[in-house]
This record gives C-alpha cells, sequence and structure tokens, in this order.
C-alpha cells in the first residue's frame, strides 16, 4: 500500500485522470472523495453550505463551539484507513479522546446507569439494578459480538445490488434473530426494565426505533466495548475538517455554495451536474452524499427512475427527527459527564407518538451533550457549552415549528433546571435551536428526517437504495440513506463499499 499511495495521490492531480464529482460534504461524502482520490480519480466535492461537514457542521457563537450532529466516535479503525489511504497517520491531524463513562443514564425516578467499556464495572452496574440479570447480560454480549462479526464486519462494506446477496445472508439473519427487534432480543436475557433500556437504546441515535428496528443492531454493545467511545478534540468539526485537508492533499477540490440542482443526463446514464447558479460540470461518475430522497425525487427526472418513482418513496418510512437546543453556561456543572441520557416518564408510548402517531409529546427523553467535560476549549473560561437533543417527529406531523419551537425549548430548559443542570434558565448565555424545519429546508432531508429512511427490516441491506444507483448508471450513493445505514460508523462505511462498486481509474488510463 505504501507503494500505491504517492502514484494515487498524483493521478488525483492528473487533469486527465477521470472526474468524479461528490455532492455533499458530510463524513460520508468526505470519505467517498478520499477513497475515490486514492484510487485514480480527479475528485470534486459540491457542498451548498458554507462550510463541510453537513450534519457535522459547526456552530460558533459568543465564544461556544457547537458540534450541530454527529459527537460520538466508535471506530476510530475506519478513520484510520482515510488516513493511510494518504500514507498518512490519523493521529498526526487528529486527536481523539476517550470517554467515560460512554453514557450516563438518569432514568425518570432519578436513578443513575453509567454505560463503559470496562467490562468488571458494568457488571457492578448491572448487579447493582438486578443481580438476577447479571447472567443474562452476559449471555447478550455474546450474542452481540456474534452478531457485530457477521452483521458489521463481514456485511457493512458489502453491496448489496442483486436480491441474491439477501438470499444469502438470510440464514444468518433468523440465525442472528434480525427479523426480531433488539428490545425483543434484550428482553429474552434480562428482566429489569430499565435494563432492558440500557441495553437497547442506541438505535435512537441513528434514526431507529428500539422497539422495531432489528437487532442486528445488538452489535452495538460490543462494538462499544471493543472500541470505545472517543471524541474529537476541537470538536467533531475537526475530523470534517481534517478529512477536507486530506482531500486536497490529494489534489481534489472543494466549492462551498454550490448548490447542485439537477443530475444532467445522456439517455439513462449521469454525465454532469447543474448549479444554482446556471454553472454545468461534467464528469465520469456521480457520488451523491446527499438525501438519498431528495436525489431521486428533486434532481432527476422521473421517467428515468423505474425504482425509485415518487410514488415508492412517499410510500416509504422515514425517521424520526430531531430537535437540538444549543446553549452557553456562565457556569460549569462538573458534575455532568460528557453524554447523558434523560429517560422520560413513557419511554414506549412516546417512542410511539413519534414514530408511528406522529404526534409531538408534552413529555420527552434527551440526550444532553457536554464537550467541555472532556475538551474545555469549546466554551469561554468557566463556562460550558451544551446540547440537548430530543427526538420528534418529521415534518409529516403537521407541527408548525415557527410557533412551537420557544414554547418547547423552555420546556426542556425547565426539566434540565429541575434535574441534572439546576439553575440553568438563569446561567444561559448562548442559545440556538435546529428543528425539523431545518434538516428538511437546511439540510435538505425529506420530510426533515435526521436519518434519511427509517432502519426497519425491510429497508435495510438490499431493500435500503443501493451503492450503486439501479436507475441511473454512473450515479452511486453514500452516507445514511444507503447501505449500511445512519450513524458515523456507517455513513463512513457507505464509502467503503464505492472500492468494489466503482471502477478503479487507474484501470481506465
Amino acid at each position: 500500500m505504501t507503494d500505491a499511495v504517492p502514484q494515487a495521490t498524483a493521478k488525483g492531480r492528473d487533469r486527465a485522470a477521470p472526474h468524479a464529482v461528490v455532492i455533499g460534504s458530510g463524513f460520508g461524502g468526505l470519505a467517498a472523495a478520499v477513497r475515490l482520490g486514492a484510487r485514480g480519480y480527479r475528485v470534486t466535492v459540491l457542498e451548498r453550505l458554507d462550510a463541510p461537514g453537513g450534519r457535522a457542521y459547526v456552530f460558533r457563537q459568543d465564544g461556544f463551539t457547537f458540534d450541530a450532529g454527529p459527537t460520538i466516535i466508535t471506530m476510530p479503525s475506519l478513520l484510520e484507513e482515510l488516513w493511510q489511504l494518504c500514507g498518512r497517520r490519523l493521529a498526526d491531524d487528529i486527536e481523539l479522546r476517550p470517554v467515560s463513562p460512554f453514557y450516563r443514564i438518569r432514568f425518570h425516578d432519578g436513578a443513575t446507569f453509567d454505560t463503559s467499556g470496562d467490562a468488571e464495572a458494568m457488571r457492578r452496574e448491572i448487579e447493582r439494578f438486578s443481580p438476577g440479570d447479571v447472567a443474562g447480560y452476559e449471555r447478550f454480549l455474546k450474542v452481540s459480538e456474534e452478531t457485530y462479526k457477521i452483521g458489521f464486519e463481514q456485511l457493512a462494506h458489502v453491496p448489496f445490488d442483486s436480491v441474491m446477496d439477501m438470499v444469502r445472508i438470510a440464514p444468518d439473519l433468523l440465525r442472528l434473530q434480525g427479523h426480531r427487534s433488539i428490545y425483543g432480543v434484550v428482553s429474552k436475557y434480562v428482566k429489569d426494565d430499565r435494563l432492558r433500556f440500557a441495553l437497547s437504546f442506541h438505535p435512537l441515535f441513528v434514526g431507529g426505533n428500539p422497539f422495531n428496528v432489528t437487532a442486528i443492531y445488538s452489535m452495538i454493545a460490543f462494538l462499544e466495548r471493543r472500541w470505545g467511545v472517543h471524541f474529537v478534540m476541537g470538536g467533531t468539526g475537526r475530523l470534517a475538517e481534517g478529512l477536507v485537508d486530506l482531500i486536497e492533499g490529494q489534489g481534489g477540490t472543494i466549492r462551498y455554495d454550490a448548490e447542485v440542482t439537477s443530475i444532467l443526463l445522456d439517455g439513462r446514464r449521469a454525465r454532469g451536474v447543474r448549479l444554482a447558479s446556471g454553472e454545468e460540470i461534467p464528469a465520469d461518475i456521480f457520488v451523491s452524499n446527499a438525501d438519498v430522497a431528495w436525489t431521486y425525487s428533486k434532481l432527476l427526472p422521473p421517467e428515468v427512475r423505474r425504482r425509485w418513482t415518487d410514488r415508492r418513496l412517499a410510500r416509504s418510512r422515514y425517521s424520526m427527527s430531531l430537535f437540538v437546543w444549543y446553549f452557553g453556561t456562565a457556569r460549569q456543572y462538573p458534575d455532568v459527564p460528557h453524554h447523558s441520557i434523560l429517560v422520560g416518564p413513557r419511554y414506549r408510548e412516546l417512542l410511539e407518538d413519534i414514530f408511528k402517531r406522529k404526534v409531538l409529546a408534552p413529555d420527552f427523553s434527551l440526550y444532553v451533550h457536554r464537550p467541555t467535560a472532556t475538551d474545555p476549549t469549546l466554551a469561554p473560561p468557566g463556562c460550558d457549552t451544551f446540547y440537548a437533543l430530543s427526538p420528534v417527529p418529521h415534518m409529516e406531523s403537521g407541527v408548525d415549528w415557527r410557533e412551537q419551537a420557544e414554547p418547547y425549548r423552555r420546556a426542556i430548559a425547565a426539566h434540565l433546571s429541575e434535574t441534572i443542570l439546576p439553575g440553568l434558565e438563569g446561567q444561559v448565555v448562548s442559545s440556538r435551536m435546529i428543528t425539523p424545519l431545518d434538516f428538511r429546508d437546511r439540510l435538505l432531508s425529506m420530510h426533515g428526517a435526521a436519518f434519511s429512511l427509517e432502519p426497519v427490516l425491510w429497508q435495510s441491506a438490499w431493500f435500503r437504495p443501493h451503492n450503486r444507483s439501479e436507475d441511473v448508471e454512473g450515479l452511486y450513493f453514500v452516507g445514511a440513506g444507503t447501505h449500511p445505514g445512519a450513524g458515523v460508523p456507517g455513513v463512513i462505511s457507505s464509502a467503503r463499499v464505492l472500492d468494489t462498486v466503482v471502477p478503479d481509474a487507474r484501470d481506465q488510463a
């Protein structure tokens, strides 16, 4: 590999090399650009916003740094591989700091449960809540490990181009209980309701309802145990900046304020893109990191879409959306860990409100991010940076967020003040919000869904939009809406799939 990298890098600067256009600079798009550059393509990344990152955009105001989206890094090896493709070391550019506990879960009765990578500490926590569940927890971990080895190590980077790909993994899916929900499988092994939550909530981080998503997501328990939970020092936005540096080091180009309004076709083959400015950019291949449903419905004409028709997209199920309140405080809260989860009084019913009934409930469960627990430089001296994230229904709910955002924020602030952040309302010195409107209008996500298609079994693997477009030649997909799905490991792995389905530019010279 060492010998190949300089050749790939030089080729990336060769104006005669095949041209690849990447639409969007989320982590999936940036990872795709790195991989394409390493395989000889001349790469242009087009980003409609004024900075990279997509959902991992960074807001800076009043001396505070707010990571807009992803805050958790669980598989550093995926990032290390991207740096290695460029002949560089991740550690030279990015500092990853382990976080412990992984999460502090606060239940509605005030009880807390700390999850971590320390096997003995986890056994003690399980025993403290329910001594009779320790053995079941150990059995569940073995299931989680086996699921990880098959579901992620063997399948996450494999394209599901053919229904036969799905048929081949069907026996493994059945053996791993993939037809059941993760909550249902966890419930086989532990009986305490609070422990069932602690071992099954993770799909909420990728847009899934634990009572509905496939038990394949049980792999996350082992994944976190194996790799740990990390934070990027300087904020997750530093990772986007580091990837941009890799791309530019390969000779690639990233253009901001460059909104793609259509993909130009020659028959059924993509030949170029048109920007909002009217400029047309030709290329040999195209990779969309934009929302899959948006790409098909807004960037391509209906007559070329045999599989992903408007009717099919309308009938698909989309993930929930998010309400996120970013705030900075004039004081610090040293007792609050990096990641907290506050469970509301109606967990199952609340998720039904969000996913099924699509109504905005008066209660909520929250994920609270305090990055200054790990990196104090993200706030002015003596201050703390936070965000509080609440899952909410997507825009098909009909909620008027222009009217509801501020009352909802006040309710969250009051709840935090009564629980983990005493006196909060008098300490807030910087504040901003994003709602489903932002996901729809700023990030161009269908219905304002925060994670694209909902990761239920019949919208996974072969049933999910393919990494190689079924409808348009020369068009490929990365990101949350394609295989293997949302989350930082998922979107970076979607770029890895390109190594299989996109021709190597060096073979075309």
